[in-house]
C-alpha cells in the first residue's frame, strides 16, 4: 500500500502511530489493563502477533508481552531519541508496534514487548 492508501485506511491516531512510528501517552491506551483471554493482531493487516498468555503487568504504561508469535514481527535496531532500542514492526505491513526490552519476566522470556495499544487490536477466544 501507498502512504495515500495507509492514511486513507488509517484514523490518525492509527497513521501516527503504526506509519510515522509515533508512541501513545503512557496509561492512556485500551490494552494497558486489559487481561482476556483471545489473542492481539496488527491494527493496520490483522496479521497475528501474540497470544493473550504472553501478556502480562509490567506497570510500564503500555500493553506489554513476553513473547511474540514466531515469524509476526521484524526487529530493528532504533537509535532516535539519543537511547540505541529495539524496535518491533509488524512482519506483514511493515506497521511500528512498539519496542522490545530485555527488562521483562525473568521466569518466561525476560523480554518486553512493550506495544502501542493503538498499532494492536485484540480478538477474543471462540468458546
Amino acid at each position: 500500500m501507498t502512504e495515500k492508501d495507509w492514511k486513507e485506511k488509517l484514523t490518525p491516531e492509527e497513521y501516527y502511530i503504526l506509519r510515522e512510528k509515533g508512541t501513545e501517552r503512557p496509561f492512556s491506551g485500551k490494552y494497558n489493563d486489559f487481561f482476556e483471554k483471545g489473542s492481539y493482531v496488527c491494527a493496520a493487516c490483522g496479521n497475528k502477533l501474540f497470544n493473550s498468555d504472553a501478556k502480562f503487568d509490567s506497570s510500564c504504561g503500555w500493553p506489554s508481552f513476553d513473547q511474540a508469535i514466531e515469524g509476526s514481527v521484524i526487529y530493528t535496531k532504533d537509535t532516535t531519541h539519543g537511547m540505541v532500542r529495539t524496535e518491533v514492526t509488524c512482519a506483514k505491513c511493515d506497521g511500528h508496534l512498539g519496542h522490545v526490552f530485555d527488562d521483562g519476566p525473568k521466569d518466561t522470556t525476560g523480554e518486553r514487548y512493550c506495544m502501542n495499544s493503538v498499532s494492536i487490536k485484540f480478538v477474543p477466544e471462540n468458546n
